[in-house]
């Protein structure tokens, strides 16, 4: 299986936020991620890039 990790744009660097992301569910600027794990992490922003083979979700987070 193959799991992404999630990870916010801060200053131009990659910040981790959440591991084993099973779940990415967005409307309008609300992004909510779920892991394998049931653990779950919200925030305004959007997704910048998903990167299948480094395994990564790169969002900006929206003020």
């Amino acid at each position: 299986m193959c799991e992404a990790h999630a990870f916010i744009l801060e200053n131009g660097k990659e910040k981790k936020i959440l591991e084993s992301v099973d779940v990415v569910e967005m409307e309008d600027d609300e992004v909510k991620l779920v892991s394998i794990f049931g653990e779950q992490k919200m925030f305004k922003g959007r997704l910048k890039l998903y990167d299948n083979t480094e395994g990564k979700l790169i969002f900006e987070q929206l003020q």
